[in-house]
């Protein structure tokens, strides 16, 4: 596999973006255990765009306007409910001294991190714009199929990383204001993300 391949993927996963606030968020407001889930759930939807876009689906789905389109608004108000949701918790500041765990814990994080994922067609256009420059149009499946999941494979193990260290520093991150300046930072971020997916064409 080759290093500028693997430099690439490493660039796109090291990037700040949705995937990483929405970590962010859920361990510390549902602890780390949901992190982790919340981790997983996005390794989980990004396997699966790298699969569609490894076996030709992809491609189908990007030329499908109608399709692409309905991905996109999804993601777009994803994007925004939780962002004002998160703003919500920075105006309201009403924390309790822990996250808040629970059996479902797990389970919504690991919503979470599928819907924040799946619903960003811009992932597939990512793959179809990388893929075809190493891997050849006469490459077999396997191969194309290999290629793809190193980007969720490479995605998911720094996720899950964040998450540990998110975790580690949590006395001082779990402070009311600097909880609330957090809350307040990726309420913003995941609302200026979901405005600039709905501007774009």
């Amino acid at each position: 596999m080759p290093l500028e391949f693997l430099a690439i993927v490493l660039m796109v996963v090291l990037i700040p973006g949705v995937d990483q606030l929405m970590v962010l968020r859920n361990t510390l407001a549902k602890g780390r255990v949901a992190g982790l889930a919340t981790a997983i759930g996005i390794g989980t939807a990004s396997s699966v765009q790298a699969l569609l876009a490894s076996l030709g689906i992809g491609a189908v789905i990007v030329a499908s306007q109608p399709v692409f389109e309905t991905i996109r608004w999804l993601g777009v108000a994803y994007l925004l409910w939780m962002g004002f949701s998160s703003l919500i918790s920075a105006v309201r500041g009403d924390y309790g001294d822990a996250p808040e765990r629970s059996a479902q814990g797990p389970l919504l994080g690991f919503r979470d991190g599928v819907l924040c994922n799946i619903t960003n067609p811009k992932m597939l256009v990512f793959y179809l714009a990388l893929l075809p420059q190493f891997v050849g149009s006469t490459a077999p499946v396997v191969q194309w199929v290999l290629f793809s999941m190193m980007v969720p494979l490479l995605g998911t193990l720094f996720l899950i990383t964040l998450t540990l260290l998110i975790d580690f520093a949590r006395r001082i991150l779990l402070k009311r204001i600097v909880r609330r300046t957090i809350d307040g930072a990726t309420g913003l971020l995941l609302v200026s993300f979901g405005l600039r997916l709905a501007r774009e064409a």
